[in-house]
């Protein structure tokens, strides 16, 4: 089964790997939360694995950095240069 390294061993553990579909669902959850760092996919991760409910309440973790993520338009970009879409 894939794995994805764990890339800080300072939080993570020393040789501390984990599955990239478990990764992954971590990763889409906290972008769902608008929760999206390392120590919250981290949380994510290690409660997929434990089955058990994640506890991410941002107001008490107010250091994990919050997302807003939407798709991008060509008008955007077009803007970026200094364009009219």
């Amino acid at each position: 089964m894939p794995t994805c390294k764990a890339v800080s061993r300072r939080t993570v553990g020393r040789g501390k790997t984990f599955r990239r579909d478990d990764v992954h669902a971590a990763v889409r959850l906290a972008l769902r939360l608008g929760a999206i760092g390392y120590d919250a996919v981290k949380h994510l991760v290690l409660c997929r694995i434990e089955r058990r409910p994640p506890k991410l309440n941002l107001t008490i973790y107010p250091y994990l950095p919050r997302v807003a993520v939407a798709t991008t338009s060509a008008r955007s970009y077009m803007a970026l240069l200094g364009r009219a879409a």
